[in-house]
């Protein structure tokens, strides 16, 4: 049986417009939600309610919540403990100063009595699937990192993602994928690999090694088809057809992009997404700017069909590139 396919948390990405989108292609095992920030959660914003929409698959969808605040963190996952979804992820991975500076995301890494005393008030109130998305820590002392997961699986935690990258890096190293093989020989929870996942063949690649699943990010959103092609080397049955119509699938996502995310984050969703799904073109840059010029679907639909119609020969793509 192959490992689980899982769609990453992203920020302006991983909502339900992009689920729909991957979902037109067969979807995959589970998608985790934007991350959900527990004091605008708790504050009721009206905006809330669309990161958390667990739709159009509940029964694979994992909410994950940051936040610094312990007594939140518990509050919030009583609160959507009582939702349709499949379970809960809390964020001790996010490296973004704006987060880090408020106690939350990676930053519990660097405080295990913090960290277990936080996880133990989530647990008591989650009955569902309880998950948490870490980094390597400040450093790549392994024997920290084994001891501070073994915290968590003690306190709970059923299942591990692991970003194998530390505290500080950004994209500046590649992802230590030996790592995720490492702390699951440690460990008797499942440990999924995150990172650097950037073509159906690397997916498929990690897929086969020392995980329990592989999270995609980025990848899935310039390639929506991703999960599904890699079923496709996996079983032999054939699903995609033989070429996919970019210009199509650009479309369906500005539709779905309107039906179900408010006017307040059209721009800044349609942006994020073209920024990864423009790199099929080979004027992906040209195409990227004007793009982010517009602030209406209807203007970035125009430059859509535009470059389409003046480039015809980039309409079409072959899924599975030999």
């Amino acid at each position: 049986m192959s490992v689980p396919y899982v769609l990453a948390p992203m920020a302006t990405l991983s909502h339900r417009a992009l689920r729909e989108l991957l979902e037109d292609f067969g979807g995959c095992d589970l998608y985790f939600s934007e991350m959900i920030g527990t004091a605008p959660f708790l504050n009721g914003g009206r905006l809330e309610s669309y990161y958390s929409d667990p739709l159009p698959r509940p029964d694979r969808l994992i909410y994950q919540i940051v936040g610094g605040d312990a007594a939140q963190l518990a509050k919030v996952a009583a609160l959507l403990n009582g939702w349709d979804a499949a379970g809960i992820d809390v964020n001790m991975g996010c490296s973004a100063p704006e987060i880090v500076k408020t106690g939350a995301g990676v930053r519990w890494m660097a405080n295990e009595d913090a960290a277990r005393s936080m996880i133990a008030g989530v647990r008591k109130v989650v009955k569902k699937r309880l998950s948490v998305k870490l980094r390597l820590g400040a450093d790549e002392d392994f024997e920290r990192l084994v001891r501070f997961c073994r915290m968590l699986q003690d306190e709970g935690v059923e299942t591990l993602t692991l970003h194998p990258r530390t505290a500080t890096e950004k994209l500046r190293r590649s992802a230590r994928w030996d790592y995720v093989g490492r702390l699951r020989v440690e460990l008797s929870i499942p440990v999924v690999g995150n990172g650097d996942i950037d073509s159906v063949a690397s997916l498929l690649s990690r897929a086969l090694g020392p995980c329990d699943g592989v999270m995609v990010g980025r990848a899935a959103v310039q390639m929506p088809w991703i999960f599904a092609a890699a079923r496709e080397k996996t079983t032999g049955i054939r699903t995609l057809p033989a070429e996919l119509d970019l210009e199509a699938i650009a479309f369906r996502f500005l539709d779905l992009l309107a039906k179900y995310q408010p006017p307040e984050f059209h721009d800044t969703r349609s942006r994020r997404f073209f920024f990864y799904f423009c790199d099929n073109l080979k004027w992906a840059h040209h195409v990227k700017t004007l793009i982010n010029r517009e602030t209406e679907l209807g203007a970035v639909g125009a430059v859509l069909r535009s470059h389409f119609a003046q480039n015809k020969e980039e309409r079409f793509i072959r899924p599975l590139p030999s």
